[in-house]
């Protein structure tokens, strides 16, 4: 049997998907220990920058179809996180 998670799910699969076709079984509870630890994570804005990218990177990453530039910040992102642990 095909898995069904084997392609990503349409917008119209997920809305029809109850709590109970949800497999749950590998998240940990979250206990009182949790939430005393835990703490609210404020998402980073961005910044509209003008930047000059080689035409063969961008039509690479266009390829890939909508959201491009947002594939390219994340690669970008992931990049910065390494130089801030070399210091």
């Amino acid at each position: 049997m095909k898995n069904r998670y084997d392609m990503p799910m349409t917008a119209a699969e997920i809305a029809a998907t109850t709590d109970q076709d949800i497999d749950f079984s590998d998240v940990p509870e979250l206990d009182d220990a949790f939430w005393r630890n835990a703490r609210l994570v404020e998402p980073d804005q961005t910044q509209s920058v003008t930047l000059r990218v080689k035409k063969s990177v961008l039509e690479i990453y266009k390829a890939q179809g909508k959201g491009y530039q947002t594939r390219m910040n994340a690669v970008l992102e992931s990049y910065a996180r390494t130089l801030t642990k070399r210091q």
